[in-house]
């Protein structure tokens, strides 16, 4: 069985990245800089720490946009699957794969519904793409449906400095204003989630206790290291850490 594909949306999450001058820039605008680069490195480190091993297995990842994360599993050696909404990024993705010289399967889909059959890959990532989607609990769904084994994806926390600035995006979407209005999510709103589709909770990352964007302003690594250190040795990050990422494992089989 396969998921019944979405149709195509007008929602921000289609349009904004069905931009080809978007596709081109997208790395630069989340990745640049020493903060950027940071937030690069330590997902990829997390992630590859939650799926291991990674040699010979198969991985989806779901929303790959660029590629980034489908590029790093398969530098690591792992067979991996990316599908996009987003034609736009797509192409970018490609032209990475190819310079970077890593075979990557880069092909069209949608997390509302997508084309495999139930559990086909050991493990399945989707990365910024639940706090966007249209229709979250579908898309988690589907992630679910199509894993083996594991899940891994990530969300802005409900508690924390991040749930600030969506609560003013939302508000400022609802005058017309072109911003990503994107949601946050509580962790036992995940939880039940994934229960119910026979997954549990198996470990999580949190990342920033202050907001990313100030991190960006202050423009140090040094700086957030530092700061964000102290933070979690004084047991802050456990309760604000925003990102969140989880590791989900089935425990139905």
């Amino acid at each position: 069985m396969t998921g019944a594909p979405a149709p195509r949306s007008d929602h921000y999450s289609y349009r904004l990245y069905a931009d080809p001058a978007m596709a081109e820039a997208f790395d630069s605008l989340r990745f640049s800089g020493p903060i950027g680069q940071l937030i690069a490195r330590t997902q990829e480190q997390v992630i590859a720490g939650f799926l291991e091993p990674l040699a010979e297995r198969t991985v989806l990842d779901v929303g790959t946009g660029t590629g980034r994360a489908a590029i790093a599993l398969a530098r690591r050696g792992a067979r991996v699957t990316g599908v996009d909404a987003s034609a736009e990024m797509l192409a970018v993705a490609r032209r990475r794969a190819h310079e970077t010289g890593v075979d990557v399967s880069f092909l069209p889909g949608d997390a509302h519904g997508l084309a495999f059959v139930d559990r086909s890959f050991n493990a399945v990532i989707c990365l910024r793409v639940l706090m966007h989607t249209p229709d979250w609990q579908k898309s988690l769904s589907e992630l679910c449906r199509v894993a083996r084994e594991r899940v891994v994806f990530d969300y802005p926390a409900f508690w924390s400095a991040a749930a600030l600035q969506a609560a003013a995006r939302r508000t400022v979407h609802a005058f017309g204003a072109p911003v990503e209005a994107y949601r946050v999510f509580r962790s036992r709103a995940i939880a039940s989630a994934l229960a119910t589709h026979g997954f549990r909770v198996a470990g999580e990352h949190r990342q920033f206790v202050l907001p990313i964007a100030l991190h960006k302003r202050v423009n140090s690594e040094s700086a957030t290291t530092r700061i964000e250190g102290a933070l979690f040795r004084a047991g802050l990050t456990r309760r604000l850490g925003s990102p969140v990422t989880v590791v989900a494992e089935r425990c139905t089989f």
